[in-house]
């Protein structure tokens, strides 16, 4: 795989519009065009997209099909990001969605109830290890939707507060939504997409932090 190849595939992993790419080719670079990068400039923005979360995908990956598969996965990953899923290729997914609902393929779970012992048992996990409340918004507008509620649970972790700062949860998320989209709009009005970037971006600072404590344990 070429590296134009890999880093599209990587924008792809981590939901990005075509806006939010070529702001991080420029912040790697100061190229906003991939054809104008020498080899070596391509990989930086390679390694600046693996750093917020897209990982290289193994070769001849298949893609996941079933009416609940990008769900799934959406929750998966999420687990990942939050540092408690360890592994986050699709094989091991699909195993933990073997050992709910003894089917081994997302393509072959068609029965609601069959699909929702799985997702349910995802988001008990995400919970119960991850912190992630499924509940009430608490009067929060970001709080109203679950990537917003897994970005929240993200920041919990990062700070170790007992009462995280919502303050500073917002400044965190206006760095990280490219430039020109947040400013003055609510956190509930973000993008899946947007919402998708926070996440990763969070989830590569948990699993760093997670790195650095086992390496000094």
């Amino acid at each position: 795989m070429t590296a134009i190849k890999a880093i599209h595939a990587s924008a792809r992993a981590l939901g990005l519009d075509e806006e939010t790419r070529r702001d991080i080719y420029r912040k790697a670079t100061g190229k906003s065009s991939l054809t104008e990068m020498s080899q070596g400039e391509q990989l930086k923005v390679l390694d600046a997209l693996r750093a917020s979360g897209a990982q290289p995908q193994p070769k001849g990956r298949k893609v996941l099909t079933g009416p609940y598969a990008k769900k799934l996965q959406a929750l998966w990953i999420a687990g990942w990001n939050l540092g408690i899923v360890r592994n986050r290729d699709d094989k091991a997914m699909l195993a933990f969605i073997a050992r709910q609902t003894g089917i081994s393929n997302t393509a072959f779970l068609r029965d609601s109830a069959e699909a929702r012992k799985a997702v349910e048992a995802l988001k008990s996990w995400l919970g119960r290890d991850g912190g992630v409340r499924w509940g009430s918004s608490n009067g929060h507008d970001f709080l109203q939707h679950d990537p917003g509620k897994v970005a929240w649970a993200q920041w919990v972790k990062l700070t170790g507060a007992e009462l995280p700062d919502t303050t500073g949860f917002y400044r965190a998320v206006q760095e990280l939504v490219p430039e020109g989209r947040y400013p003055g709009r609510p956190l509930g009005a973000l993008k899946p997409a947007d919402w998708r970037t926070v996440m990763n971006a969070l989830g590569a600072r948990i699993r760093q932090a997670q790195t650095k404590h086992r390496k000094a344990g």
